[in-house]
């Protein structure tokens, strides 16, 4: 019985030693093995002391996979409001709406249209709604929400490899598929409205998605108005950190950002070159929409300025001079209105008034325990 006694001891003993040095090593900042959610991070491109769980676990956000959709003129579940905000492609001589009511539950959908394999990501955190093809070296990947974020973009994960892959980077950073990169495909942020009316054939994603989930609300409502952010990210304050941004970028080249604010100031728009690549560029502060005219070798990221900062801190700048009577670029924050009034993200829109609000009451999405 003694012995007995003895030897549970000393397990509880060491068990609490054990507990103690996990404690002591999450202090310290050094993990003891680079492990998150499932996903080796030893030899990851970035480092591992800079991916953050985000909050639920591999898979918690469901990715999509070939889902129900519905013609525009559907009634009933598959309509929405016009000043919904979708993310539209194209491809094939079909055209897809994928409202981002939708998308702040699910991030991913692994999708095919036109015949082209395709892979629609949203990340709510940092605005970017991107289009990829699924393809790597040919054979068709598909992809899940890894839970895990990197510069507080939403890090994806094939299924295929288990490699994980940035959003904003759209290269792989850790796995067997580490370095390759995906093919990022020409996409539209817009109203559900505006899309309809371009594309009158177009379908959009069914609300009938398998998952029980209120695709009236947002889980992020407010926090594209607030200075707030959610994750540890390199601070860039030259702008408000929800400013709309949009990044031009020409792989392994150039990267130039154009700021909603500095786009209103230059009359909403702007024609130049980069690298050689003649772009031209229009911004509707009221609609706030961003336009592109460029050749496919420029890629277009439309995000927030924090989000396209953080990834591309050696990028070029466009800026109009200050005017005449003005010490220095204007300090910018948005407006407090949003191109979205129900169930989605809020963007916030820029107004030649350059009017200072106050930021937002609403509580932060972290603080109700969402993602």
């Amino acid at each position: 019985m003694a012995g007995r006694s003895v030897g549970r001891c000393a397990r509880g003993m060491g068990a609490s030693v054990a507990l103690i040095q996990a404690l002591l090593g999450t202090a310290s900042g050094v993990a003891a093995e680079p492990i998150r959610n499932g996903f080796d991070l030893a030899e990851a491109d970035v480092p591992a002391s800079e991916i953050h769980a985000g909050g639920p676990p591999r898979d918690g956000i469901p990715a999509l996979d070939q889902p129900e959709t519905g013609p525009a003129d559907s009634s009933g579940e598959a309509a929405w409001a016009d000043d919904v905000v979708v993310l539209g492609f194209e491809w094939g001589g079909e055209a897809r709406a994928y409202p981002l009511p939708i998308l702040d539950h699910h991030e991913l959908v692994n999708d095919t249209l036109g015949g082209r394999p395709v892979l629609i990501s949203w990340c709510p955190l940092c605005g970017t709604g991107m289009v990829f093809d699924r393809r790597v070296a040919g054979v068709e990947r598909h992809f899940g929400v890894s839970g895990l974020l990197y510069q507080s973009d939403v890090l994806m994960y094939d299924r295929e490899t288990e490699s994980l892959w940035s959003q904003i980077s759209s290269r792989a950073i850790t796995g067997m598929s580490r370095g390759n990169e995906l093919t990022l495909l020409r996409s539209r942020m817009e109203s559900w409205g505006a899309w309809r009316q371009r594309h009158p054939g177009t379908t959009v994603l069914s609300r009938r998605t398998g998952h029980r989930r209120d695709y009236g609300r947002s889980p992020y409502r407010g926090y594209s108005t607030s200075s707030r952010l959610m994750f540890p990210v390199p601070s860039d304050d030259r702008y408000h950190p929800k400013m709309p941004t949009l990044g031009l970028r020409i792989p392994d080249t150039t990267a130039r950002g154009y700021p909603a604010a500095e786009l209103v100031r230059a009359g909403g728009y702007v024609e130049e070159e980069l690298a050689g690549e003649k772009v031209r560029i229009r911004y509707d502060d009221v609609a706030q929409v961003f336009d592109v005219v460029a050749s496919e070798r420029v890629e277009v990221v439309e995000g927030f300025w924090f989000a396209w900062a953080a990834f591309h801190p050696d990028a070029s700048l466009f800026r109009v001079a200050p005017e005449a009577g003005r010490s220095g670029p204007q300090p910018d924050r948005p407006a407090g209105r949003g191109r979205v009034q129900q169930g989605t993200l809020a963007i916030p829109a820029v107004t030649n008034s350059y009017s200072h609000e106050s930021e937002p009451t609403s509580p932060h999405p972290g603080e109700s325990g969402d993602r």
